[in-house]
C-alpha cells in the first residue's frame, strides 16, 4: 500500500506523570505524518482503548505514550491482540526496558557497562543512607527523570519525600552511585547508532525534567566534544543495549562519562528508551536531523518499519 494511503492512528496523552510530554509528541507527530500524506486519526488514550482502536481500525499505531501504560509492554500487548501493527518496541522489549533493574541485568549480561547499587523499599532508603552519598535514587519504572532525587555528599540523612504517604512511584526505589561527569545521549535508529549529543542543563545543575522539556532548559553540544574512541564506545554500547533488550525501531540510550579529574574515566548506561520523546526540543529529531533525517522523514520511516512487523 503507498503510504500516502496509509491510515495512522497516533496513540498520545495516558494516564502516566508523562501525559503532557506524550501530548506534545503525539501532536508533533501526527502533523508530520499528516504532511508526508498519511491519512492520520490522532487518539488520546484513555482506558476505552481497545473500543476506540477497534472503531478506529488504523492500519498502523503511532505509539507516542511515555511511562507507565504506554512504554511498558501495556499497550504493546492490546495493539498485538488487535493485531495493529505499532511502532517502536514490541511488549517484551518494552516490559523490560521499563524496569530499569532488570534491564540492568540483561545489558550486564551483553557486556553493555552499567552502574551498580541496590533495590530497596522506599521506607528502608528514607530511614538510612543505603550507600555512601552522593547517590541517586530513582523509581524503578518510570521515565523522564520523574521522581528522581540526588542525594549530595553533605546530606546528613536521607531525602524524606520518600516516606510520605502520597509517595506515587511504587514501593521499591533504585539506589545508585553518582556518576560525575557528562550526561551523553546517543539514538539507534534500526540496526544503527546515531550521533551523541552532550547535554548540558543551562542552569549548571542535574538534567532533570525541567532541563529535558523547558524550551531553553539545556543545552545540547553535537557532536559531543569526546575523543574518537569514546563517543565510538558511546555508539557500540548503545546498539548492543538496544539489541540486548530486544529493541526495534528507534530508542535512545542515556550514558553517564566520568572525565572529571582525577575521575574514575567510567562510562556506563543509565537506561535505554523504548519510547524516547518526540517533541521540538526532544534529542531524537535532533540526532536524526544530524544524520540527515527531517523530522517528517524520521518519523515516515517509523511508520514504515513498523509496517514491516506485521
Amino acid at each position: 500500500m503507498p503510504h500516502s494511503q496509509k491510515h495512522v492512528a497516533v496513540l498520545m496523552g495516558g494516564l502516566s506523570a508523562e501525559r503532557e510530554v506524550s501530548l506534545n509528541s503525539g501532536k508533533a507527530c501526527a502533523k508530520a505524518l499528516e504532511e508526508q500524506g498519511y491519512r492520520i486519526t490522532p487518539i488520546e488514550v484513555d482506558q476505552d482503548i481497545a473500543r476506540v482502536l477497534q472503531a478506529v481500525r488504523p492500519d498502523i499505531a503511532f505509539n507516542a505514550l511515555h511511562g507507565p501504560g504506554g512504554e511498558d509492554g501495556t499497550i504493546q500487548g492490546l495493539l498485538e491482540i488487535l493485531r495493529i501493527p505499532y511502532t517502536h518496541s514490541g511488549v517484551l522489549a518494552s516490559a523490560l526496558a521499563m524496569n530499569k533493574e532488570k534491564a540492568k541485568h540483561v545489558m550486564r549480561a551483553a557486556g553493555v557497562p552499567v552502574p551498580g547499587g541496590v533495590v530497596v523499599s522506599r521506607t528502608e532508603a528514607a530511614s538510612r543512607h543505603v550507600l555512601p552519598p552522593p547517590y541517586v535514587i530513582k523509581p524503578v519504572s518510570e521515565g523522564s527523570s520523574v521522581g528522581v532525587i540526588i542525594v549530595r555528599e553533605d546530606r546528613s540523612h536521607p531525602p524524606q519525600e520518600l516516606g510520605r504517604e502520597d509517595w506515587p512511584f511504587g514501593e521499591e526505589v533504585m539506589v545508585e552511585p553518582f556518576i560525575a561527569g557528562r550526561e551523553l545521549t546517543c539514538a539507534v535508529m534500526g540496526d544503527k547508532a546515531l550521533g551523541v549529543i552532550d547535554i548540558r542543563p543551562a542552569s549548571g545543575g542535574f538534567y532533570d525534567y525541567d532541563a529535558k522539556y523547558a524550551e531553553g532548559g539545556s543545552i545540547h553540544v553535537l557532536p559531543a566534544q569526546l575523543s574518537p574512541n569514546i563517543y565510538q564506545r558511546v555508539q557500540e554500547s548503545a546498539l548492543t543495549a538496544h539489541q540486548a533488550l530486544g529493541c526495534r525501531g528507534v530508542s535512545r540510550a542515556d550514558l553517564r562519562y566520568d572525565d572529571t579529574p582525577g575521575g574514575s574515566g567510567a562510562l556506563v548506561v543509565l537506561e535505554v528508551n523504548t519510547q524516547p520523546g518526540m517533541t521540538v526540543t526532544s534529542l531524537v529529531p535532533e540526532l536524526a536531523a544530524h544524520a540527515g533525517f527531517s523530522f517528517g522523514e524520521l518519523v515516515r520511516w517509523m511508520v514504515e518499519d513498523a509496517s514491516l512487523n506485521r
